[in-house]
């Protein structure tokens, strides 16, 4: 641009020498004339080259996924105002798509962390991509250390051997919970990914078990109170006729004791199949408002054979069917009096019960706590009508985890952690009903 202007200098020098103008006055003219051009000349670069420089300042910063920068000025019918106005278009536009992407992710993370199921994804190393909080509180980790862990070392490893729609049982006896698995694959940057969604189908089999249960005893008692009616009759009948012959053989005893087999087995029997119906027929929670404090105060109260004490903590008012509860409680301060009175207890003498709670997140875990001798055989403490103790139906604990999973809740037990010899009863429950 500035050599583009010497024909003008070279012209204008040759006229002023053709009329005879004085050297000095020449240079002047000729000065004057160079700082001129140079001055246009810098005001056409300045319209040039500063919308090119801010047009590749906007477009570095889309490069960076920047898309607040926008090219002022442009105008349309102008080359590099159409080029501005298009520069800027193209940056509104992947700016609203970014925004639609982010509020995408910000959906589908909020999804994730609401979803009750734990998801994971493992890449082709079987390194642990992605975990939602079900995952973390399922499996008992943290996500900040579990991703990119192998799945082995996270003892994930049985997870990416099942096939799509499979039911796996992870954990054992109490804590056991069966998850039906989906699986599928999905690419992230073009790696090759797989995405486990898991179901807890728990308590769902749970329930197809308990009807089957049910099913089956409807039938079995049916039969059996059949049977036993006319022989409870017959018993008592027979024993009236017998009262009154004086004349019977020295065989009167052996009868005699044979009528009472027959009736005490069958009141027996009798106890057994009410105390199944009575497991089978629990009716559906009606919740309502309740204080602990108040609940578990009254069912202390009701145990007289050993000392309860209880730790009190901050009232919680929980949204149960007080009635249930307070049976699931009875159950199991009942159960941890009969193992305190045990004849295998470390010491009799100072049998005692204690029932505490406390606030667990967003759940209260109320706690029954014997000085018995503990646990032996945990896997059939839920099995119905299994009982260590003579005299014992079998169906305490069974009722009391059918009324705490009525509740979105659950009964664990455990021995003792604390340093003291017996068991501890957890009973959980949500703190909204």
């Amino acid at each position: 641009m500035y050599l583009l202007g010497l024909p003008m200098m070279l012209l204008c020098w040759l006229l002023m020498r053709r009329y005879s103008v004085e050297p000095l006055e020449q240079g002047f003219v000729l000065l004057a004339l160079l700082m001129g051009w140079m001055f246009a000349v810098s005001i056409l670069m300045e319209q040039i080259v500063r919308p090119l420089q801010t047009l590749a300042n906007v477009v570095a910063a889309l490069r960076e996924d920047d898309y607040s920068f926008r090219a002022r000025g442009g105008q349309r019918n102008d080359a590099i105002g159409d080029l501005a106005l298009e520069v800027n278009r193209l940056a509104g536009m992947l700016q609203g798509q970014r925004a639609g992407a982010l509020e995408a992710m910000a959906l589908v993370e909020r999804v994730m962390r609401s979803m009750q199921s734990p998801v994971l994804a493992f890449d082709l190393e079987g390194r642990l991509r992605l975990l939602n909080a079900a995952g973390e509180r399922a499996f008992g980790l943290r996500e900040n250390t579990a991703l990119g862990q192998p799945a082995t070392l996270l003892k994930l490893g049985e997870l990416l051997e099942v096939g799509d729609d499979d039911v796996i049982s992870l954990g054992s006896g109490q804590q056991s919970v069966r998850w039906v698995v989906k699986r599928t694959g999905f690419r992230l940057r073009g790696v090759p990914h797989t995405l486990l969604v898991l179901s807890d189908v728990s308590a769902a089999l749970r329930e197809e078990e308990r009807l089957a249960w049910e099913r089956l005893i409807r039938v079995l008692g049916h039969e059996i109170n059949n049977s036993l009616t006319p022989i409870k009759s017959i018993a008592g009948s027979l024993r009236g006729r017998l009262a009154g012959l004086n004349n019977l053989s020295g065989d009167r005893g052996d009868f005699e004791r044979g009528l009472e087999v027959i009736e005490n087995r069958s009141e027996s029997l009798n106890r057994f199949l009410q105390a199944y119906r009575q497991l089978m027929g629990l009716p559906a929670p009606k919740l309502s408002a309740v204080s602990l404090a108040a609940l578990v105060e009254r069912v202390a109260q009701l145990e007289r054979r050993v000392v309860v004490t209880v730790t009190r903590s901050a009232d919680i008012v929980l949204q149960v069917d007080a009635d249930h509860i307070e049976q699931a409680l009875i159950n199991l301060v009942r159960n941890a009096a009969d193992a305190a009175l045990s004849p295998d207890a470390v010491d009799r003498d100072t049998a005692h019960v204690e029932i505490r709670w406390q606030a667990a997140g967003t759940e209260v875990v109320i706690e029954v706590l014997d000085n018995g001798p503990g646990l032996t055989n945990a896997g059939n403490l839920f099995v119905p009508f299994y009982t260590t103790k003579p005299g014992g139906t079998g169906i305490g604990l069974v009722l009391a985890q059918q009324i705490a999973q009525a509740h979105r809740g659950s009964v664990q037990l455990a021995n003792r952690t604390d340093g003291h010899a017996g068991c501890r009863a957890d009973l959980r429950l949500p703190m909204a009903g």
